[in-house]
């Protein structure tokens, strides 16, 4: 398991090796768990135990191999979705331009989308304003109230 998390290009090949390690150990301990039953009574008790904290190891050690594969796949899909951000290219001033130029097609002067724009502009400061005046006024109705 420390060579899985240190060798990135053969972690494949590794985990496969890994489980099919764990899948052998599991079938040994399933033909210890019918030899342990057969052992005689004043050493049955024991080598169940050791048989069962056999078994809790391994099924660590499998979820420790789960866990580094999740780890592994997350890995990889983050890195798809980074490479797949950098290709895109994002350009507000070319989406703005085309809007203006759709906007000149349809017959709309220069004068009609500088006064839209400034509206735009206006408006955002009436929606902050109406925001401050709302949290004001809810403000004095709790202060008012309790």
């Amino acid at each position: 398991m420390g060579r899985l998390e240190t060798e990135d290009k053969q972690s494949l090949h590794l985990e496969n090796e890994i489980q099919a390690s764990i899948d052998q150990i599991f079938s040994h301990l399933e033909r210890l768990e019918i030899l342990s039953s057969k052992e005689p009574p004043n050493k049955r008790q024991n080598a169940k135990l050791r048989v069962d904290q056999l078994k809790y190891d391994v099924q660590h050690l499998q979820t420790a191999l789960r866990n580094f594969q999740h780890r592994r796949y997350a890995r990889e899909q983050q890195e798809r979705q980074r490479e797949e951000l950098l290709s895109r290219t994002f350009t507000t001033n070319g989406t703005q331009k085309k809007i203006l130029d759709i906007a000149n097609m349809l017959g709309l002067s220069n004068t009609v989308m500088r006064l839209t724009e400034k509206r735009a502009f206006q408006d955002k400061y009436f929606m902050i304003g109406g925001m401050l005046l709302t949290c004001v006024v809810m403000f004095l109705v709790v202060q008012y109230l309790t």
